[in-house]
């Protein structure tokens, strides 16, 4: 299984590492870039405040779906047909309900404009997940990868000619960002859809009321669970925009650094959707997961200790290079907010073993404290603070839950603590950090500073064994030979 993880890892992560980061520095980017921090601040907020009630449109049935089908191959076309019927009645609920919240709020008509696309772009978007889900629970993992990335390669296309061409007419405007999402989203759902269809056969929409019932009382807790966490890590824009007079623009201040901080965690993301019907696998044919969690944490982690010293390093240079809007407050930000990468990463990995084994009661009261934790603290701070005061409050935050799921793992798997990687990762991180602050002094050129802190920090990883690259170069080479 370890052999399987690291083969398709490798495709899922040389496609996403071909488009997204491109889609989101060059062109999300420039969009904040040509409209101004105030304007895409406008649009963040709106965002996330469709995205938290995104849930409303899934109740959870993506996650558990998947570790369904994936243990059960044969349910797909019985669940398919029903499932699509759900979701469809979900998608009008799911738009009551954000109007009416958007009336309690008041927003004002061009917010009420934005939001009804912004509607059908979260739906096509869980749609798209959903037969994701299906496509991953049958261990397509290539067919998985391109359409990951079907979305964002369509959008690239269609923003870059209206940003750099003459073929649409100018100034650019953040309406003209979320038309290009919806042609996007609609096109790579229609793609995936056809690719489930082939694999489950004819299908019949119809609605089965009794079907919904049971099978939203096995997702329910899948649902509490997302949205609890879409909770304590959207809100923070939504809070910042409603709270402040100064709100669009702290909250694009904000936005600047969350989407450095989206773009890292895409790897670990990318781990989590392998990871997910693997574990739920191996789980239910009673494999040891140890050795698997062990080497994708370390994959992970690892990276991003390196990663983490080098953008804390050059956050100046770094928020320079992206973004025309900034100072050193948005630099302070992005500093903080970083640090929340760290436990970005251990929750995909940790966070996902807990979903295979169905330990959500235990997510979901570490979900609820996290989001208590967040939305108190962004209380506290956001008026003193503004941007940097939620930064804190989510850093604190996602650490909180970082801990706790290693702590449940521990506990639930009987697994021992690795002592022997816990002493290797404080030495990198220790000999990491002393070499950023020697090499910060006497390179001037950032570029090249960052090139030899990442060396050092690879060969470090490499001399402490902390990753056994015999081992790893074995497993490599058995995939190709099976």
């Amino acid at each position: 299984m370890r052999r399987f993880f690291v083969t398709n890892l490798f495709i899922v992560l040389l496609l996403n590492l071909l488009v997204k980061p491109f889609w989101i520095f060059g062109i999300d980017r420039s969009v904040q870039n040509a409209v101004g921090s105030e304007e895409y601040g406008f649009y963040f907020a709106l965002f996330n405040f469709t995205l938290i009630l995104n849930i409303l449109l899934d109740l959870g049935i993506t996650n558990y779906n998947n570790r369904n089908i994936a243990q059960h191959n044969q349910l797909l076309n019985k669940h398919l047909s029903n499932v699509l019927s759900l979701k469809l009645l979900l998608f009008v609920f799911y738009t009551v309900v954000v109007f009416s919240l958007a009336h309690i709020v008041r927003y004002n008509q061009r917010q009420l404009y934005l939001i009804v696309f912004l509607v059908i772009n979260q739906f096509f978007l869980s749609l798209i997940l959903y037969l994701r889900s299906n496509i991953s629970a049958l261990q397509l993992f290539k067919t998985d990868s391109i359409i990951s990335v079907l979305d964002r390669l369509i959008m690239i296309i269609l923003c870059s000619l209206m940003l750099w061409s003459s073929l649409f007419s100018k100034p650019f405007t953040i309406e003209k960002f979320v038309y290009a999402q919806t042609v996007s989203y609609v096109i790579a759902a229609t793609i995936a859809l056809w690719i489930v269809l082939k694999k489950a056969g004819k299908i019949y929409l119809h609605v089965d009321w009794q079907f919904f019932i049971v099978f939203l009382k096995q997702s329910y807790p899948y649902a509490l669970l997302i949205l609890l966490m879409a909770f304590y890590n959207r809100i923070d824009g939504v809070m910042l925009e409603r709270m402040l007079e100064n709100g669009k623009e702290q909250a694009g201040i904000y936005a600047q650094s969350f989407r450095i901080l989206d773009a890292a965690s895409m790897i670990a993301f990318l781990f989590s959707g392998l990871l997910l019907p693997m574990f739920s696998k191996m789980l239910k044919e009673k494999q040891d997961v140890y050795p698997l969690v062990q080497l994708s944490y370390k994959l992970i982690i690892l990276p991003v200790i390196i990663f983490l010293i080098v953008a804390i390093t050059y956050a100046p240079q770094i928020m320079n290079l992206l973004y025309h809007h900034n100072d050193d407050y948005s630099v302070a930000v992005f500093r903080v907010l970083i640090i929340g990468l760290f436990a970005t990463s251990t929750t995909y990995i940790y966070g996902t073993l807990l979903t295979s084994n169905g330990n959500l009661k235990e997510l979901n009261i570490m979900a609820f404290i996290t989001m208590l934790i967040n939305i108190t603290l962004n209380l506290i701070l956001i008026p003193r603070f503004q941007a940097l005061g939620s930064a804190f409050s989510s850093i604190t935050a996602q650490l909180f839950a970082a801990i706790f799921q290693i702590y449940l793992s521990l506990k639930i798997f009987h697994f021992k603590i690795n002592k022997k990687f816990l002493l290797q990762l404080m030495f990198i991180l220790v000999f990491t950090i002393v070499t950023a602050c020697i090499v910060s002094l006497y390179i001037s050129n950032w570029l090249i500073g960052s090139t030899i802190i990442i060396t050092i920090g690879g060969l470090v990883i490499i001399f402490t064994k902390a990753i056994d690259i015999k081992m790893f170069i074995s497993v490599l080479k058995s995939s190709k030979t099976e």
